[in-house]
């Protein structure tokens, strides 16, 4: 407990010289109204935290120079007489709580002097701060409970791996209160850590395939001599992979089988190694070390599952070479040496692969085949052969047919046994190579051929030989004017072969006659001159000339052929330019395709007509029954609805004509009704008056027999009147009807019926 001395310290008035002076004469009363200066008087107050003794604790003293026997102590502040209180008359301040630093490490208090009778105040006021002594009461607190740290494996001793922090909320600037020291209390044999808060290794062979992760536990304390508990903090430690393992492989051996038809870099199989490094520090290479065949397979890592994968580099033939045998080896260039564990070996593995047979199709024993042919030569017929033979043991007999052609066609052939032959003379002009694909398949022992086939091209070259000869290109019309003068150049001609172009020279020109106007000037380049050789055309005696050209190949044979070039003789002015040239008659033809069109189109005409002919012819024959069908039929009713028409036989009831038949009247016996029955004298009632009255009967008929037509159909009635002998014989009266009635009594009725007899009778 620290003791605070009040010092009062007396502060004597010296009275001004001037007022001494001026006031030399006043009396001793007035002496004793001097002011004097007056102050606090106090050392800063200190108490310890976390006091043991009894309340209150005794702080310090405030002291004024002020006497004054009513004069009266108080503080006043945010813990004024609260937490600390001041005795009023002697000035000393207690605290009625105990403090704790860590809360709050000092108080400010405001101290004040007041008489006591009426409140004023004898001192302006003063500010005092109360400290708060430290005393070593906390222990050292992690800033987190789990920590986490990584170091790659096998680091030297020391290797730094994280750093912990642990506080303590004693004052720091007493010595020894806020001092943390570090110590690791699981995983020492491990990692060590220093006064800082770093831990380091503390071995160094740490293997990360060996523990991978370790849990380490760390207690923070404070300075000797403190008897509080200490904290702690766990520490997780990861093991980073470092390359320092070379690849296993998981068997001694590996065996594959394989057919011989596996194309080339096909997958042969896989084999696999074990590498406990992590998969971004395996880097596998296979490489052969024992055996033959090496540049027969190859063996190439895949990055993602580190297997080794085997690939043929060239065709296998099981007829060859059955079974392949060799040793392998994996390794890892990238594996740091410094680290690499004596003892473990390369891994080295033995490989068999057995390759099995397949039926395989025909070789051919050359690709591809070139034959060369004159052409136009009729006594060649065979090119010569192709041929191919059965791979397999069984060695079977092959048979060979042509599969594509170009240009397509039959110009060249394949026999069975592989012979190229051409069924006649190829024409250069026409094509000069031709290409075909043979078809090679064996013969099965049942005599079918295999489905599997193997191609070949066959190229034929044919040669040319001198049987065109050459022709003129024609350009445009030649025209020369009337006065033109000798050596005018006309035109230039050229022309072309369809051979090939002898190596020797250019074509000749030449004309037939010189019997001419026009002249011929080589220019030796396969073209020619045409100039006027005399000059001043008449043209009242030709306006047109025809010029026979010779043009001559440097062939073997040499061909040449004559051309007649058409050249106008044309009316010029001064300048030489054509003023009029008669319009040349054209020559008009019709290609051999036009014709054929042509007569296509008018047999398609001719076929049409006799069609339509024939159609009416047909309809004619038939056009008289079909009339008196459809007068009868207009006569007997007309439907206005979508009924049966006359095959409704639910509107028909000719019970009344067959009664007849019933009775056993014949009607051959009796006379003709029409000559017995007289027709009624005419009377006032028949006319509109009788048609009205029918209309309205039918018509309540209509309304109140349920089983008719509905109400909304048009009934159109076939009526006579009273003046027909004959009545209606409308069958929208029938009540009843008989799809059985046989109306073969009809043709006895008369030629008047023979329609209805032939409507209604059975089909001879």
């Amino acid at each position: 407990r620290l003791i605070l001395i009040f010092l009062v310290l007396l502060a004597p008035a010296f009275a001004d010289k001037e007022r001494q002076k001026t006031n030399q004469n006043f009396s001793s009363n007035n002496a004793n109204h001097k002011r004097l200066k007056r102050d606090w008087i106090w050392n800063q107050m200190h108490i310890k935290e976390e006091i043991d003794t009894p309340l209150p604790h005794h702080v310090g003293k405030i002291t004024s120079s002020v006497r004054n026997n009513n004069a009266k102590y108080i503080i006043e502040g945010e813990y004024a007489n609260t937490i600390f209180k001041v005795e009023e008359t002697s000035g000393d301040v207690y605290a009625f709580e105990r403090l704790d630093r860590e809360k709050k490490a000092e108080y400010e208090l405001t101290a004040l002097i007041i008489d006591r009778r009426n409140n004023q105040s004898l001192e302006p006021p003063s500010k005092f701060i109360i400290k708060v002594y430290d005393i070593n009461d906390n222990a050292p607190v992690f800033v987190q409970k789990v920590f986490n740290g990584s170091v790659p494996e096998m680091s030297p001793v020391g290797t730094p791996v994280t750093k912990v922090t642990a506080v303590d909320a004693d004052d720091p600037t007493v010595t020894g209160h806020a001092t943390v020291t570090y110590q690791v209390i699981k995983g020492d044999e491990y990692f060590t850590i220093d006064d800082s808060g770093v831990i380091s290794t503390a071995r160094a062979d740490l293997d990360r395939e060996t523990q991978s992760t370790y849990e380490v536990i760390v207690k923070a304390k404070d300075a000797p001599g403190f008897s509080g508990d200490s904290s702690t903090a766990t520490v997780t430690i990861t093991l980073t992979d470092i390359n320092d393992n070379f690849p296993v492989f998981k068997h001694q051996s590996f065996h594959f089988k394989v057919p011989e038809n596996i194309s080339v870099g096909g997958e042969v199989g896989r084999v696999k190694v074990e590498d406990i490094d992590e998969p971004q520090h395996r880097n596998t290479k296979y490489s052969f070390v024992r055996g033959d065949y090496r540049d027969t397979f190859e063996i190439v890592a895949n990055p993602y599952t580190n297997e080794g994968i085997i690939r043929p580099k060239k065709p296998l033939d099981f007829e060859k070479v059955a079974e392949y045998r060799f040793d392998i080896e994996a390794t890892d260039p990238t594996v740091n040496l410094r680290y690499f564990k004596s003892g473990g070996s390369k891994s080295i593995s033995a490989v068999t692969i057995e390759v099995t047979d397949i039926d395989e199709p025909p070789v051919f024993t050359k690709l591809p085949y070139e034959f060369k042919v004159r052409e136009n030569d009729p006594e060649i017929r065979t090119l010569g052969s192709v041929w191919a033979h059965d791979p397999d043991a069984a060695k079977r007999k092959i048979r060979f047919s042509r599969r594509r052609a170009s240009p397509n066609g039959d110009y060249i052939r394949v026999s069975d046994t592989g012979i190229i032959q051409l069924p006649k003379p190829l024409d250069r002009e026409f094509s000069s190579s031709y290409n075909i694909t043979v078809a090679a398949q064996e013969i099965l022992e049942d005599g079918r051929l295999s489905d599997r086939e193997s191609h070949a091209q066959v190229h034929v070259i044919v040669t040319d030989e001198n049987d065109n000869a050459p022709e003129l290109v024609y350009p445009e019309e030649p025209r020369v004017c009337e006065n033109a003068a000798p050596g005018k150049v006309i035109i230039r001609i050229s022309a072309t072969d369809k051979d090939e172009i002898s190596p020797r020279g250019f074509f000749r020109f030449s004309l037939a006659t010189e019997d001419s106007n026009f002249s011929l000037v080589e220019n030796y380049d396969n073209t020619a001159n045409i100039t006027v050789k005399y000059g001043q055309f008449n043209r009242e005696l030709a306006k047109i000339h025809y010029l026979p050209v010779i043009i001559s190949d440097n062939g073997d044979p040499e061909l040449s052929s004559t051309n007649t070039l058409v050249i106008s003789v044309c009316k010029c002015n001064e300048k030489g330019n054509f003023t009029f040239c008669e319009e040349r008659a054209k020559q008009v033809g019709v290609s051999i395709q036009a014709l054929v069109a042509i007569f296509i189109c008018i047999f398609t005409i001719i076929v049409i007509a006799l069609l339509i002919l024939l159609r009416k012819r047909h309809k004619k024959d038939l056009s008289g029954l079909g009339r008196n069908v459809a007068e009868i039929h207009e006569q007997l009713v007309t439907y206005d609805e979508e009924g049966g028409g006359e095959m409704d036989t639910t509107s028909y009831d000719v019970s009344v004509l067959n009664s007849v038949r019933k009775n056993g009247i014949k009607a051959e016996a009796a006379p003709s009704p029409y000559a017995q029955v007289q027709k009624p004298p005419a009377n006032i009632t028949s006319g509109a008056g009788e048609m009205e009255m029918m209309i309205e009967v039918k018509k309540d008929e209509a309304d109140n027999d349920r089983d008719l037509l509905p109400y909304d159909t048009l009934h159109i009635y076939g009526y006579e009147g009273a003046e027909s002998i004959a009545e209606s014989l409308s069958s929208l009266g029938s009540g009843s009807s008989d799809s059985d009635i046989d109306y073969d009594f009809l043709n006895d009725w008369g030629p008047r019926f023979k329609m209805l007899a032939e409507l209604y009778g059975s089909e001879p």
